[in-house]
């Protein structure tokens, strides 16, 4: 009898100190649980990189990127900014921040990893190359949250890291750091974490918690991203998937380079039978990449009476969620000197043009307020105010 007991009582002590085990290895679970964040200077590969560095070092000076100021004391909030906003990247004229083409070698060169990065990253592993010479090389300029991945044992690992300011990092067209050039390692936005963070590594001079921006991924496609020259704090605009050999100056932007990226303002209070908004969610990976259309309109000729009313050409599915790029131009004919113009009959449907976007008569770009939030329209450079929903993260 005592031995059945004793054997009872190891089978407990055995069960007992697997479940805290596995509490303590895996991960962070519920809202009020730690998580670790891995804080990773400019040059550190960090755990399990991906390939050798292809950061340009002389393109990546730490950029003197001031910070939000501080939430009030007691208050909890994550500062997320739009990826098209002015200023949120920087770079050198005309230097890209990162050598993609040694990228591609290094990844073409291993199999597994080429396979993993792919994984990762959200793309088909035969499509690595042309996804990263769709990205656009310019450094952050403000303390970064992603979700990083290493690679190991074959696959990626995936762990939340802060990459300071001044790191290389390639984004994609909608904004959103896609690669570290330091590691090579794949970015995605980061994870929705609502309790406390367990900083692992060494904060670098100027690193506070409630400073560290989260980038959100623009819904529409950018064409130019507005960045700050680092080497004299002057505005370039750098068009999306180039290298910086077609950066061109833009001395009519009137916004100080010196202030922080417009963050954009919080989500009002969920209500308590809903969950609380986490994240605007980023462009499905197997959504198409928008490619620009031309959609013309015209002023539509007489047409005889009883004819059908003119049909749109069909055009290919997008799925739902997916971004779109069309550019609209309005074309009006000359009219006919024989053809008068019919009125429209109940069941002939009046034709109508789409509102097109003014531009300056002097063709500057209007200062923009300092308190509103900004995007990229899908167009040549112009930056408008994006719309004014935003979520936590």
């Amino acid at each position: 009898m005592p031995s059945t007991l004793r054997r009872i009582a190891a089978a407990a002590a055995v069960l007992s100190v697997g479940a805290f085990a596995a509490g303590c290895g895996g991960g962070a679970s519920g809202a009020d649980s730690r998580q670790d964040l891995n804080l990773q200077p400019i040059a550190a590969a960090g755990p399990d990189p991906f390939t050798q560095s292809t950061a340009d070092s002389t393109a990546t000076p730490t950029p003197a990127a001031p910070a939000p100021r501080s939430p009030a004391p007691g208050v909890q909030s994550t500062r997320i900014v739009s990826g098209a906003a002015p200023g949120l990247y920087g770079g050198t004229q005309s230097v890209a921040s990162c050598d993609v083409e040694k990228q591609i070698r290094f990844l073409g060169g291993d199999r597994a990893k080429n396979r993993a990065f792919a994984d990762a990253a959200g793309i088909d592993p035969g499509s690595v190359a042309s996804f990263l010479r769709g990205l656009t090389p310019v450094v952050l300029r403000g303390d970064t949250r992603v979700t990083n991945h290493g690679f190991r044992n074959g696959s990626a690992t995936s762990f939340q890291s802060v990459l300071q300011a001044g790191t290389a990092v390639l984004v994609d067209d909608h904004g959103a750091p896609r690669v570290r050039c330091a590691c090579g390692n794949p970015l995605k936005p980061p994870n929705a974490h609502q309790g406390e963070w367990n900083d692992k590594g060494k904060p670098w001079p100027g690193y506070h918690a409630d400073r560290v921006i989260v980038v959100r991924p623009t819904t529409v496609v950018i064409n130019n991203l507005i960045i700050v020259n680092i080497t004299n704090n002057t505005w370039i605009e750098r068009k999306t998937g180039d290298d910086g050999r077609r950066d061109r100056e833009r001395p009519d932007i009137q916004i100080d380079p010196d202030k922080p990226p417009v963050t954009l303002p919080p989500s009002p209070p969920a209500s308590p039978s809903t969950s609380p908004p986490i994240s605007s969610p980023p462009p499905s990976p197997d959504c198409p990449t928008p490619t620009p259309t031309v959609t013309v309109t015209e002023t539509p000729s007489p047409a005889a009476p009883g004819s059908a009313p003119p049909v749109s050409p069909p055009g290919a599915a997008t799925p739902s969620g997916c971004p779109t790029a069309t550019t609209t131009v309005t074309a009006t004919p000359s009219p006919s000197p024989s053809a008068s113009t019919p009125s429209p009959g109940p069941s002939t449907p009046s034709p109508v043009e789409p509102s097109t976007p003014e531009s300056s008569p002097s063709g500057d770009m209007p200062s923009l307020p300092t308190d509103m939030p900004t995007d990229l329209p899908n167009g040549d450079s112009g930056i408008v105010p994006p719309s004014p929903e935003s979520e936590n993260v």
